[in-house]
């Protein structure tokens, strides 16, 4: 393949500009908002993060594919990018346990992706003009035709894309006999959550994006939790009901990223489109319980306000985002909950805020107790 001559792709973006690039063999045209992400490792993961849903990925490394593909090194049940622009892309790989190339892996998905992109150039003016929806396409002659598609894009401002990765019926993961029972709501979760919350002695029910909290208090659980995922948060009202019915009653909830945005809206706290969002493994935040720093993974192109956050009688910022000031994460004064908008899951990324599932199960240890 690599030898061949490949056909010619174009990335249009939403205000005119035009990107040249070469087709990774997939032909046709994919739309979404284009972002990036600054990750050196982790391309498997990335793909199959549900938070990615409706989005065409940039990756800023420059060799994508050249580790190929390992079957336990996925976020969901398969790739969830609506696109990729690469720079470099290696239709061979070389890793000892590698289940296979990336080119077969996107046929599998039907992936259209596109190389040979100065994604210097795009990465750079991404973040001068912010995310905005885009189209990468083979049909290179059709240029007009394409501009029609891409006014046919629905703004992700306003976009409910939850129901679109969440499961569609319950189910469990982990030992039936744990000595823990977490509720968890899947607005788009990805299968590490599930890993570091079973590995801590969880036996957790992942249930749909719209069940409400009476639905999950019938299987009686001991904690409750709401995961990642793509989208606006502000339509996710049933999510948003069962935060607040859980935190009226004091039980154990913990939010991650857009579960960490609906958590905000549940106490009414509002949320805003980020510029070009936070995508990437090594975003710094300040832990202000602790005055540690942590290195983390984070997705996301939608924060909670932070003047709003400061002004509520019952909300504390406890992580902030060095970059930019953003909020990172907040617990409740007088709850038993709090969220953060990173991953400390993860996968790809660094390790330093695994500790938040640790303090998450013992909060449900201690409220377990306190019953008692």
């Amino acid at each position: 393949m690599k030898y061949q001559r490949r056909k010619k792709a174009l990335v249009l973006l939403a205000d005119g500009t035009i990107f040249y690039g070469k087709s990774i063999g997939i032909e046709g045209t994919a739309t979404g908002e284009i972002c990036f992400n600054t990750g050196m490792t982790g391309y498997q993961e990335i793909f199959t993060d549900p938070s990615y849903f409706g989005q065409i990925m940039v990756t800023a490394n420059a060799h994508i594919g050249n580790y190929g593909v390992n079957n336990n090194e996925i976020e969901s049940d398969g790739i969830k990018i609506a696109g990729l622009i690469v720079r470099n892309f290696s239709f061979d790989h070389s890793r000892v346990d590698s289940d296979g190339n990336l080119k077969d892996w996107f046929e599998k998905h039907n992936l259209v992706a596109i190389s040979d992109v100065d994604t210097r150039a795009l990465v750079s003016y991404i973040r001068d003009n912010g995310a905005m929806n885009a189209v990468i396409s083979t049909e290179v002659e059709n240029i007009e035709l394409l501009k029609k598609q891409l006014k046919d894009i629905p703004s992700m401002e306003g976009l409910e894309l939850a129901s679109k990765v969440s499961t569609k019926e319950a189910y469990f993961v982990g030992e039936k006999d744990a000595p823990i029972k977490v509720a968890a709501i899947d607005i788009g979760i990805k299968k590490n959550i599930l890993r570091n919350l079973t590995k801590r002695g969880a036996y957790v029910k992942v249930f749909p994006y719209n069940t409400t909290f009476q639905e999950m208090q019938e299987w009686n659980p001991d904690g409750y939790f709401i995961s990642n995922g793509p989208g606006d948060p502000a339509p996710l009202k049933e999510a948003q009901e069962a935060a607040k019915e859980i935190i009226e009653r004091d039980l154990p909830l913990f939010g991650i990223c857009l579960g960490h945005q609906v958590i905000a809206l549940a106490n009414g706290i509002s949320t805003y489109k980020m510029h070009n969002g936070h995508r990437g493994i090594n975003h710094p935040v300040i832990n202000k319980l602790t005055g540690k720093g942590e290195i983390t993974s984070q997705n996301h192109g939608f924060a909670i306000n932070r003047e709003e956050t400061e002004a509520h009688p019952d909300v504390e910022i406890t992580h902030v985002h060095l970059n930019d000031n953003t909020v990172a994460g907040i617990r409740m004064k007088n709850k038993n909950c709090f969220s953060v908008q990173y991953h400390p899951e993860a996968s790809p990324g660094p390790h330093d805020a695994e500790y938040l599932f640790d303090q998450f199960i013992e909060n449900i240890k201690k409220s377990k107790e306190a019953v008692v």
